[in-house]
């Protein structure tokens, strides 16, 4: 089930990629997508290996951080002014998260508050995707610029918290950021001061606000064959809360059990496929992207123990994980 990414995602990108020393027309040309992407739909996994190209050729394992704080949240197009027109950041980021599925359906975004921290939380759902490291760094790159532009000088994170471990030195996410990211974690999120969710953000057009909220409610809607992608999203942003069940994804989409798993074989699959799928994914991302142990891997699938789990990674790829990391680390043994 391949994601797709609005166009305006890569406004900027020509002008941010000469700036690095890569041919703009040569990158999009390798990674199969359009001479001028931004007015139409992209691929996701064509999105993302333009960044992962584009980092590799620029010799910069940053690559996509840097386009992320260069080219801020304008790629969000209607839903940025929809945000400008929100009371407060609160109402801003909960529009950003009730409608982020508009820009990417690839991608999962969250407000969650936790002992008076709130966590701006991302996560690429698209399981065709096997290293996600520069599209994450390319979104809470544009989190950070947005978050600055909406607050100003008030925005001061207590923490940005990544799954993937450093990709460079730590110095320099640390210049670049004004924060030193706390690598293997089990969730990529902003993480700052609960208080700034009431921060006003100033007069709004309440006409305009009700145009664009019209326009993203029209793209917002989701169709029967959009379903099985949006369940594994689901699926993705639960698992690391423990086993997730066709009873609690029902209930979120405010169906019955028997009604959504009816929806998903007419759509040629079911709940309990695409769970398996989705773990699958996940697995293979963690072990390639984070230094995790396989216990705390096995945790964050939902599975009840590291055997459980080992048994499942045999019969997806006919061998154990420790025997598939092993592999990979090898000089000749790169995945596929």
């Amino acid at each position: 089930m391949t994601s797709t990414v609005r166009g305006t995602a890569l406004l900027g990108f020509s002008e941010f990629a000469s700036s690095r020393g890569v041919d703009p027309d040569w990158a999009l040309a390798e990674a199969r997508l359009p001479a001028n992407p931004l007015p139409g739909q992209l691929s996701g996994l064509q999105f993302n290996a333009l960044i992962e190209l584009c980092a590799a050729r620029a010799n910069d394992p940053l690559f996509g951080l840097r386009f992320g704080l260069c080219q801020g949240p304008q790629g969000l197009g209607p839903l940025l002014y929809a945000m400008r027109g929100t009371a407060n950041l609160g109402e801003a980021l909960k529009l950003l998260t009730r409608y982020f599925h508009v820009h990417s359906d690839g991608a999962h975004v969250r407000l969650e508050r936790q002992s008076g921290s709130a966590l701006l939380l991302y996560d690429v759902t698209d399981g065709d995707l096997a290293s996600v490291r520069q599209t994450v760094e390319l979104a809470m790159g544009v989190a950070a610029h947005l978050l600055h532009d909406l607050l100003g000088h008030a925005w001061k994170p207590r923490a940005l918290m990544l799954r993937h471990h450093a990709a460079a030195d730590r110095g320099a996410y640390r210049a670049l950021l004004g924060v030193l990211p706390r690598f293997d974690s089990p969730v990529n999120a902003w993480v700052f001061d609960e208080s700034l969710l009431a921060t006003p953000l100033g007069p709004t057009d309440a006409r305009c606000q009700q145009l664009v909220q019209q326009h993203i409610d029209e793209l917002a809607r989701i169709t029967l064959q959009e379903l099985p992608s949006y369940v594994q999203k689901l699926l993705r942003g639960r698992l690391a809360n423990g086993q997730v069940t066709l009873q609690q994804v029902a209930e979120y989409l405010m169906i019955s059990p028997r009604t959504l798993q009816r929806y998903l074989l007419a759509q040629g699959t079911g709940f309990q496929e695409l769970l398996d799928k989705t773990r699958q994914a996940t697995a293979v991302r963690y072990l390639r992207d984070s230094s995790i142990s396989l216990t705390q891997l096995a945790g964050l699938l939902g599975y009840s123990d590291l055997s459980a789990f080992s048994r499942a990674f045999h019969r997806w790829n006919g061998m154990s994980p420790q025997q598939w990391k092993r592999r990979l680390q090898s000089p000749d043994g790169q995945q596929k």
